[in-house]
This record gives structure tokens, C-alpha cells and sequence, in this order.
């Protein structure tokens, strides 16, 4: 079974591309998150996980997803991140919650993915982020191989990678995931589409426009998916191009 959370389409492409070559069914753990679906899940094959990683860890909201619900069946447990520059010490961290979990970690993998962190990155135009999926699609597809041949991905979290993790999380929680900088222009166009990709169900409409309610972990769904560019992210966002495939049906596993 392979769970994915996306924001921007990143993970979903991923998750799609490793459950080609595993031949598992897909879990949108973005569905049910928003939704409140907590019920167990129960597969014969490992559960493959695959979330981008927020400040060199998974996302706090996939982890606490992962703590709250049961696994039954096979417990082997996969991890497949998507990242705009390194993951960091993300699988020491991975490993220690199939632990509590009661999984048997069988790695992690990171793969190079379009940046979509428009409120404090630089984003790609269209022509670099067709390139860096071009390079990723071969490695996804290897990484889906190795784990549908029962082998484990590698583990590569050194001491200061796993130091790196440990520190930058928690501040970036503190002083950088937050809503109050969102804002919208005068070009929104009142289609709700902001507040229907949220997974977290945090936008709500009011009077047509959105208004954020506090809960926001940051996955750049809203900013990125609005087709007439009328979010912003205080002043940060603005110029940056929106990097967003969740329904582009151009790809294609």
C-alpha cells in the first residue's frame, strides 16, 4: 500500500510512479486527513509512506497521521520523501516513529523534486521544473523496483545530518509555519479552489474570498493552486512563479 500527503503534487506524482512499479493500490492521506479518517489500514504488502520533508523531517501533521492510525497486516514500512534540496537526517527520525509504531523501518529514500516553498525559496519556472521531474522519474522508478523486490532502501542519516534535523525542526515550526502572512488580492475570482485543496480543511470561504483559520502546516496547496495568482504570501511570494501538478494531467506515471 502506498500512502502519500502532497501539497503541490510533488509526493502524488511520486507516490504514483512507486505504486506503478510495486503494483499497490494508492492512499491519499491528504483525503483523509481531511475527512478526520483515522480507521486502520490493513495491506499483505509493506506500507510505502511518501511526503515531502518539512525542515528535514516529515511533516508533523503526516507523522501525527502515521502515531493516530493502525497498520495491520504486513509491518514493513518504506519511506519515500521529496525534497527541494537534501533530506537531511529525516530517516533517523522516520525509523524512530516505525518504532513506536511497531513497523519494521526498511528506509528511506529522497528524491530532488521542483521547489514549491514559494513564502521562503526560490521557485523554478516551468522549463527547470520539467527538467528536475525528467531526472526524478528514473530514480522513482528504481526505488519502487527496490521495494517491490522486498529489499531495503538505503539509510544515509549521519550524526550531523540527524543534529541538522533535530534543531531546524522545531524553529521552523515556531517562527515560519504559519497563516497570518497569506493574504488575497483583488484578482481572486472566487472559485473556492483554494479552500478545496487544503488537507487540513484551514480555508474557509467568506463572502467568496478566503480567509485562513489558523491551522496551516505550510504545504503551499493554496498559494500555488489558484489559477489567477491571487495569493500571497506577505510580500515574499510575490513575482515567484507557482509551481503547482496535482491535477496536471500531463503527468503521467
Amino acid at each position: 500500500m502506498v500512502l502519500y500527503f502532497s501539497g503541490t503534487g510533488n509526493s502524488r506524482l511520486a507516490a504514483r510512479i512507486v505504486a506503478k512499479a510495486t503494483g499497490d493500490e494508492l492512499v491519499s492521506i491528504n483525503d483523509r486527513l481531511k475527512q478526520g479518517d483515522k480507521t486502520a489500514l490493513h495491506s499483505e504488502h509493506p506500507f510505502v509512506f511518501v511526503a515531502p520533508v518539512y525542515a528535514w523531517q516529515l511533516p508533523r501533521v503526516v507523522a501525527d497521521w502515521i502515531r493516530q492510525t493502525s497498520f495491520t497486516g504486513n509491518r514493513d514500512a518504506y519511506f519515500v520523501v521529496t525534497m527541494g534540496s537534501s533530506c537531511a537526517g529525516a530517516g533517523h527520525f522516520a525509523q524512530t516513529l516505525c518504532q513506536e509504531k511497531g513497523l519494521t523501518f526498511r528506509g528511506l529514500a529522497g528524491v530532488l523534486m521542483p521547489e514549491n516553498y514559494v513564502a521562503m525559496f526560490p521557485v523554478p519556472d516551468k522549463e527547470a521544473a520539467e527538467a528536475l521531474l525528467a531526472e526524478a522519474r528514473p530514480q522513482l522508478r528504481r526505488i519502487g523496483e527496490t521495494i517491490r523486490d522486498g529489499a531495503s532502501l538505503p539509510v544515509t542519516a549521519s550524526l550531523p545530518q540527524r543534529l541538522q534535523s533535530a534543531a531546524a525542526n522545531p524553529l521552523f515550526y515556531r517562527f515560519a509555519v504559519g497563516d497570518k502572512r497569506f493574504r488575497v488580492t483583488e484578482a481572486c475570482i472566487s472559485c473556492g479552489k483554494c479552500a478545496r485543496r487544503c488537507p487540513l480543511n484551514n480555508v474557509a470561504l467568506e463572502g467568496g474570498r478566503p480567509v485562513w483559520q489558523g491551522n496551516c502546516t505550510h504545504c503551499m496547496a493554496c498559494i500555488c493552486c489558484c489559477p489567477v495568482t491571487a495569493i500571497e504570501y506577505g510580500n515574499r511570494s510575490v513575482g515567484k512563479p507557482r509551481y503547482d501538478i496535482m491535477e496536471d494531467p500531463s503527468q503521467e506515471p
